[in-house]
Order: structure tokens, then C-alpha cells, then sequence
């Protein structure tokens, strides 16, 4: 009876021991919230990111976003006007530039966790919010004859049907021709992948997110001049993310001086 009274004592021990030891394991990474950026790579544009992730609790994040990024309509092909050189390429019926700007919210779970810092962490994130979508004119260098000379007359102006061939446009316009008449058009967006992040630093993040993602407007956004412009844009996207890791108890980790020094324990 005696040795089993130690045994079960002993056991009891060892149990709590190791019980303390996943305790301030969850205790230190609650604290550890991250701030990061991220280049976007989109099937219909390009795009930057910043991310704010918020402990909930050992697995689960709470995201805040906010995104800036290119819609590319897929029928956009760039080509240049065969009879010149050097004058750069541009997108033949290609009616307006459109960027996007968005900020939302969204949600992070942990689904398999760093064995080591030599190690892959995997995650799946979704999040979504409002977003416009800003639409300026193009404008292009379009060749007219002079009658009666062998000589052309270049004018800006929009793209329209009197522009019968790519041959018709010397060059695009500058970009800042048209930015008065800039239009914006409200929507929501949502989107969802996986991150990979296989940081070999505590303190420094770096990550691959692949996933997919919606920008939903209420009309059509005049891209080219063509019937099959969208107000729904679907895309995928890969991105790398990098950033670093925010610990209140040890605020100092985050200058950059001590970013790959080693805190003693």
C-alpha cells in the first residue's frame, strides 16, 4: 500500500510538472501577436498588404487588414504600334487603370504548429470587408494624317471606336492625364487561404500564403472596351509575407538593432 502511495504521488508529480510546462508554453505565445507585410501576386492584377494578428487564444489569431492592389480585366493584352520604336507598349480598347483599396477583417487557426524553428508552421485564414474600386481614363497618342502631306498629327484623347487598329496610337498618354476624372465604386471583397511560415528567427516572420479571392462591386467596371467587363472579380493569389513578431512583455524585441538577438530566458 505504501508503494503504491509513492507511485501514485510520484506520477502526480510528474504529471503537474510537465502540465506547468505546456501552461507557460500557452502563456508565452498568447502574448505574441504579429505585424506583417505582404506582396500580393494576383491571377487578375498585383497587390501589397499589412496585417495586424491578434491572439485569441493558443491557436486562433484575429486579423485586421488592409490591402491596396491592381484589376486586370483577362482579355488585356499589350502590344505596340508596329511602324514606331521605342514608344512603349500599351493595352489595345483598354478604357480605364483601376486600383482598389480595401480594409477588413478576418480570423487565423493554427493547424499544425512548429515542431522547431527549422520547422513549417501551417495555418488557414478567411477575411473580408468593403473595398473601392478607383477607375481613371486612359488616355492614348493618337496618329491623324494631315491632308494633303505625308505628315501625322498626334492627340490625347480616350480610347473609341474611330481607333481602328493598334497602328492608330503612337503611345499611351502620361498617367497623370485623366486623374481629375477618377471615379470610385464601393463593394465588398472576401477571401480565405493557407500560410506557410517558416521563419528560422523567433522574432522575425516570413510566410507563404496561397488562396483565392472575390472583389464584388454593384455594376460593371469599364475596363476595356468590350461586353464582357465584370462587376465580380474572382482571382487567386500567392504572396509572401514578412513582418515581425509584437511581445508587450518585452517590447524591446521589436527595434530592429535586437530583432536576431537571441533574449536569454
Amino acid at each position: 500500500m505504501k508503494k503504491l502511495l509513492i507511485a501514485v504521488l510520484f506520477l502526480y508529480g510528474a504529471v503537474s510538472i510537465h502540465a506547468q510546462g505546456d501552461i507557460n508554453e500557452q502563456q508565452k505565445v498568447f502574448f505574441r501577436n504579429e505585424r506583417s507585410f505582404a506582396f500580393l501576386l494576383n491571377s487578375d492584377g498585383l497587390g501589397l498588404s499589412y496585417r495586424e494578428a491578434r491572439r485569441i487564444d493558443f491557436l486562433n489569431k484575429h486579423l485586421l487588414e488592409f490591402e491596396a492592389g491592381t484589376l486586370r480585366n483577362p482579355k488585356e493584352y499589350r502590344t505596340s504600334n508596329p511602324y514606331t520604336s521605342g514608344t512603349g507598349s500599351y493595352v489595345f480598347g483598354k478604357l480605364n487603370s483601376v486600383i482598389f483599396l480595401r480594409g477588413g477583417i478576418g480570423h487565423q487557426h493554427e493547424i499544425f504548429k512548429k515542431a522547431d524553428l527549422g520547422g513549417v508552421a501551417i495555418r488557414y485564414f478567411y477575411s473580408g470587408g468593403p473595398v473601392v474600386a478607383l477607375y481613371k481614363p486612359i488616355y492614348y497618342k493618337v496618329l491623324y494624317p494631315i491632308p494633303g502631306s505625308d505628315l501625322w498629327e498626334i492627340k490625347e484623347e480616350k480610347f473609341s471606336n474611330s481607333i481602328a487598329l493598334p497602328q492608330d496610337i503612337y503611345s499611351r498618354a502620361p498617367f497623370t492625364k485623366g486623374l481629375k476624372e477618377t471615379k470610385a465604386l464601393p463593394g465588398l471583397y472576401i477571401k480565405g487561404g493557407f500560410n506557410f511560415e517558416y521563419s528560422k528567427e523567433d522574432k522575425i516572420i516570413h510566410a507563404i500564403e496561397i488562396g483565392a479571392q472575390i472583389n464584388a462591386f454593384p455594376k460593371k467596371i469599364p475596363i476595356m472596351d468590350s461586353p464582357d467587363n465584370r462587376a465580380i472579380f474572382f482571382s487567386l493569389f500567392v504572396s509572401y509575407r514578412f513582418g515581425v513578431i509584437i511581445d508587450p512583455l518585452h517590447p524591446e524585441d521589436t527595434r530592429f538593432s535586437n530583432l536576431f538577438k537571441k533574449r536569454s530566458q
